[in-house]
């Protein structure tokens, strides 16, 4: 399609304005300046565009020439995205980096699925069928073997007149399936990143994405297809906890998005990210990740977009039958551009500055999430995607407005503390703060498939926290000494749990994930401790003989065991306590 011919009138930060733009529409591309920089209008002010720039404005000028390109911001989507290492408007830095050196200059552009690459394909479906958008209609072998799944796009329709031989060999853009109706259908297919993919049917949520993570999957878990915010000051173990959730969560595939991070923090997660071993299959963590790159110092509109390149790549696979975790780090930083775009339209500024707007936009992004039966399929077949968002608050003050947003969309908050990050507590989720709204609804879930005391025990487990908090007030006006040893052994039990239960060790292999059978089993030892313990102190046991016995010491150990030998574990462990107590008593 030709261009619009017009002309710059205005360069303000990532926002320029443009003249003489032929019948542009709201949310479609344009190119501007002499370096062809890719924007996109977000204002129409009669015959002025706003546009925002997807790259560095500087140098740009009054009377450069703009042209419209007629259509959204779209991705592309097809075989070859697992692996790869994205900007936020989908350009493939590594190849970039290739082409130009590590520090990419303007104007650069590449597809992210390369039109030289080859795939061997297994048609499943024949000529004379009819298609309906969404229908797996081929399975595609890349050079390394992996089998990737093709589908019509969600707007294909008609009847197959020619379909590719078994084993053929076809490029990204190659016709695949020959229609009546349409265009043929291709490896490839685009899909603009801020309308959402349609599906057949969503899907009640009572089914939990387990994390490994026995704090989250036992006291706030969330649900597959669900939403969650991990808010967190600087240095309490954000980044940590989405590499173990990238790494440990039972999810296929991983969408992770780096919005407006530091530069040197995302370097690392680089250089880590293809040396991780997926403990699932052996193989490197990357083959089943995307990654989605917009630090700090790069152009603010183009982390605007990110998050919606991210969601849109997630709910490809999903279409797939796969389920996706989508990890955004961080929301905050996605706000903080929304607000600087918002600031050179001279926007009327809310709370903070941020936009009046920026609730709806949370709120709209996190809708994304789901559980459905896909736009093709037929039940059974299903595939979700689940959204964790980090927030990064000012000081770690959750009342601040993006966190106080996404409270109100998402079904799920792991707060992390400061104060527990700094006593080496990991993951440091504050349990007085944290809360699930799936954990309900999910108990039958885990009842059926952990054990029927799930519920019952967590809930006594969270009130032996409570009673603790209560607890550790009164001492702090009293004195420890002036407690009863029952009141004391509900602070040492509560301890035990914090500390061998919550607490889990990133370095050893038994402990840096927990299945739900040995979080359920590590849990109920700790409670039966307590119970045996205060039955014991009822009895007239001194606290302080019981605690001799040091079966509080191999307590905290019991992470470190096997999952499959944590029963006959903690049957031993509970039989040396009663021979323990017994022998207390009679003395």
């Amino acid at each position: 399609m030709t261009a619009a011919p017009g002309r710059l009138c205005r360069v303000a930060g990532p926002t320029v304005v443009a003249e003489g733009l032929d019948a542009v529409a709201l949310n479609e591309l344009g190119l501007v300046g002499h370096e062809r920089l890719l924007g996109e209008v977000i204002r129409i002010d009669g015959a002025r565009a706003t546009l925002q720039v997807y790259e560095d404005t500087t140098g740009l000028s009054v009377g450069e020439p703009a042209e419209a390109l007629h259509r959204p911001l779209t991705v592309e989507l097809g075989p070859g995205l697992l692996g790869q290492i994205l900007d936020g408007v989908q350009r493939p830095l590594a190849l970039l980096a290739e082409r130009a050196g590590d520090f990419l200059g303007r104007g650069l552009n590449a597809p992210a699925i390369d039109p030289a690459w080859r795939f061997r394909v297994r048609p499943l479906v024949r000529a004379g069928d009819v298609l309906v958008g969404g229908q797996r209609v081929a399975e595609a072998l890349d050079a390394a073997g992996r089998a990737h799944t093709i589908l019509a796009p969600p707007t294909a329709r008609g009847r197959a007149l020619e379909v590719v031989s078994d084993g053929a060999t076809l490029g990204p853009t190659d016709a695949l399936v020959r229609l009546d109706g349409g265009p043929p259908i291709t490896l490839l297919q685009r899909w603009p990143v801020r309308r959402p993919r349609p599906h057949r049917r969503r899907l009640t949520s009572d089914v939990p994405l387990l994390t490994g993570q026995r704090v989250l999957d036992s006291f706030f878990p969330v649900a597959r297809g669900g939403t969650a915010i991990v808010p967190g000051g600087f240095g309490t173990g954000k980044t940590v906890l989405e590499q173990s959730l990238a790494k440990y969560a039972a999810a296929d595939v991983i969408v992770y998005v780096g919005c407006g991070e530091r530069g040197n923090e995302m370097s690392e997660l680089l250089d880590e990210f293809p040396r991780l071993v997926d403990p699932h299959t052996g193989r490197p963590l990357m083959e089943r990740t995307v990654l989605i790159v917009n630090t700090s110092n790069m152009p603010v509109a183009a982390r605007e977009a990110s998050i919606y390149t991210g969601v849109t790549v997630a709910e490809y696979f999903r279409d797939c039958g796969q389920h996706v975790a989508l990890i955004i780090d961080s929301t905050s930083r996605w706000a903080e551009a929304l607000r600087e775009i918002s600031s050179r339209l001279e926007e009327m500024p809310g709370e903070e500055g941020y936009p009046t707007y920026l609730a709806t936009r949370l709120a709209q992004f996190y809708e994304r999430a789901g559980r459905v039966v896909p736009l093709g399929a037929e039940e059974p077949a299903e595939g979700s995607v689940t959204i964790v968002g980090t927030v990064s608050p000012p000081g770690g003050d959750f009342s601040e407005p993006v966190t106080q947003s996404s409270l109100r969309t998402t079904s799920a908050m792991w707060a992390l503390s400061a104060e527990l990050a700094h006593r080496r507590h990991y993951p440091a989720i504050d349990w007085s703060q944290s809360f699930s709204l799936d954990a309900e609804r999910l108990a039958p879930w885990f009842a059926r498939e952990a054990g029927d005391a799930w519920t019952p025990l967590r809930q006594e487990a969270m009130t032996l926290l409570a009673r603790e908090r209560e607890l550790q007030e009164i001492a702090q006006l009293v004195g420890l000494e002036a407690l009863q040893d029952a009141e004391r052994l509900v602070l040492e039990a509560a301890r035990l749990v914090r500390e061998g239960f919550l607490r889990q060790s990133a370095r050893h292999e038994n402990d840096v994930t927990s299945p739900p059978e040995k979080t359920l089993a590590m849990l109920r030892a700790f409670l039966e401790f307590h119970r045996r313990a205060a039955a014991a102190v009822g009895r007239g046991v001194a606290l302080r003989a019981i605690l001799e016995t040091r079966l509080d010491e191999r307590l905290l150990r019991l992470g470190e065991v096997p999952a499959a030998a944590i029963g006959e574990t903690t049957a031993r462990l509970a039989a040396d306590l009663d021979a323990a107590l017994a022998k207390l008593g009679s003395e």
